[in-house]
């Protein structure tokens, strides 16, 4: 009886001792990743004073048809793979046209053979578009896809045309490409700060950067040709005379621009060589003169 016993504890025993090395043989078994068939995306940019970011996940053709095909003509789509696009906005907008405030949205789409329905949706929890509530859709817009010559593999979203005040969200696959304009009121509060900065006492101004931007953006020429003016007394460089030409060439004053146009050529061959690509720009602006 005594052996019996003390070989059952001997079994028990080997037993618990066999334990942390089935553990280690667990633990150490190698784990293999595989590529996601549609791998997640994010795409962030700043248009003027805005953030813009989407998160996406990318499906591919792989063969089929996907217009029409895999994904049917005038039903919800989610946009991507996997999971609804999600779109966030730093600041108020004006997507197709429709103003859409500050925040983070899903993005829907309804394909057409003639024209789309971009959807900004307001649920982000929206685990199937067999789901979706048209209640829940803060903006729907309407726009004329257009069709590309070669066809595009993998699904594509990508931010493009970019201004100060605007820009063009892109939903593109196969041969389609879905253009959405982005636009922003960016003068408003902007020009109200560069106003109360220039008239400041504050002795450092960004002369140049508000002269260009009243040039670009079509505003007080005047303001423009003062800041310009004080830029090039503190810094007298080819990039900043070569603005003040154009402001003088929008003034309607030739001379003083033909004036201007030479003598930044003149600082871009110092600064650069005679390859500078001021050289030509000057040369065109004095042509454009004549």
């Amino acid at each position: 009886m005594k052996t019996k016993f003390l070989y059952s504890s001997l079994v028990v025993v080997s037993a618990l001792a066999l334990i942390p090395s089935l553990l280690a043989q667990t633990q150490a078994a190698p784990r293999v990743e595989f590529p996601a068939p549609s791998p997640l995306s994010t795409v962030k940019q700043r248009v003027g004073l805005t953030d813009v970011e989407i998160v996406y996940s990318r499906p591919g053709v792989k063969g089929r048809k996907i217009f029409g095909g895999l994904e049917a003509y005038n039903k919800v789509w989610r946009t991507g793979a996997n999971a609804s696009t999600k779109i966030s906005f730093s600041t108020d907008v004006k997507l197709g046209g429709q103003s859409i405030p500050a925040g983070k949205y899903a993005l829907y789409t309804i394909p057409g053979e003639v024209a789309w329905t971009v959807i900004v949706y307001k649920d982000l929890n929206l685990s199937s578009v067999a789901n979706y509530n048209q209640s829940n859709d803060v903006a729907r817009i309407k726009v004329t896809p257009v069709t590309l010559a070669e066809s595009v593999e993998t699904f594509t979203i990508d931010i493009n045309d970019i201004r100060d005040n605007s820009a063009t969200l892109n939903l593109i696959w196969e041969k389609t490409r879905v253009p959405v304009k982005i636009e922003l009121d960016l003068n408003t509060a902007l020009v109200l700060r560069i106003e109360e900065l220039m008239a400041s006492s504050e002795s450092r101004k960004p002369y140049y950067q508000a002269a260009s931007y009243y040039f670009e953006n079509g505003l007080d020429l005047a303001k423009a040709r003062k800041w310009i003016d004080a830029a090039v007394a503190e810094r007298e460089t080819y990039y900043i005379v070569h603005l003040q030409a154009k402001i003088l060439a929008k003034q309607g004053e030739k001379e003083k621009a033909v004036a201007a146009a030479k003598r930044s050529t003149e600082l871009a061959v110092k600064a650069d060589g005679p390859n500078s690509g001021f050289v030509k720009l000057n040369a065109d602006l004095v042509a454009g003169l004549q």
